[in-house]
Parts: structure tokens; C-alpha cells; sequence
């Protein structure tokens, strides 16, 4: 699935829309924005992370404003798969220890 930003459907879908999409064939609303989900739920240590868990992060160089999301796919010791909506590559997997993502981490929220 292609990125379009501000999208939430199969045309194409930007962070955020990837996790209230997912959320609401849940039945559960959640705010549409990056920034609105990251004062949603309760924050999780990265360590105690589970499945279906959101892990913000800022992508932006010099700042640590929160500007992307994902939802937990796999987590055991040492290893965090989360899945996400990226600019450069649509909807994809990836884990927290690649260098990228590691660096660009900011904290984990539970919804559920």
C-alpha cells in the first residue's frame, strides 16, 4: 500500500491513518493526529511492549517532537517488529533495533 498523507484507505494511508484505520475495525476510536495519539493511552516501557502497542517516534533532525507511529507486530527480549506507514516505502515492517529507528525512538503508549 502506497503513503498518502492525511489518507486511510487502500489508495494509500500516512502513520496515523494506519492506526485509527486498524484501531476501528476494533471498534475503537482513537484521534486521527501522530500528535494527538501520543498522549493516548498509558506510556509502556519499551522493555514491557506487547503486540497492538503504539511506538512514537521523531524522525525530524534536532528535534524530539513526536512525528511518526506504529503498532507493535512481535515483541520478545530484545526484539520489537512494528509495522507502519512509511514516506519512502508505504506500508511496511520494521524493527526497532535497525540504527534508524533506534535513534529516532521517543516512547511506547498501550491503548488496549
Amino acid at each position: 500500500m502506497k503513503y498518502k498523507y492525511g489518507g486511510t484507505t487502500k489508495k494509500g494511508m500516512d502513520c496515523s491513518g494506519l492506526i485509527v484505520t486498524s484501531f476501528k475495525k476494533e471498534a475503537i476510536q482513537l484521534p486521527r493526529t501522530t500528535s494527538q495519539l501520543a498522549v493516548t493511552g498509558d506510556w509502556v516501557d519499551v522493555k514491557e511492549v506487547q503486540k497492538g502497542d503504539l511506538l512514537f517516534f521523531a524522525t525530524n533532525k534536532n528535534s524530539r517532537n513526536v512525528n511518526h507511529v506504529g503498532i507493535v507486530t512481535e515483541s520478545r527480549t530484545g526484539f520489537v517488529e512494528f509495522i507502519h506507514a512509511s514516506t519512502s516505502s508505504g506500508v511496511m515492517i520494521s524493527e526497532l533495533s535497525e540504527k534508524y529507528w533506534y535513534f529516532a525512538f521517543v516512547q511506547a503508549r498501550r491503548i488496549l
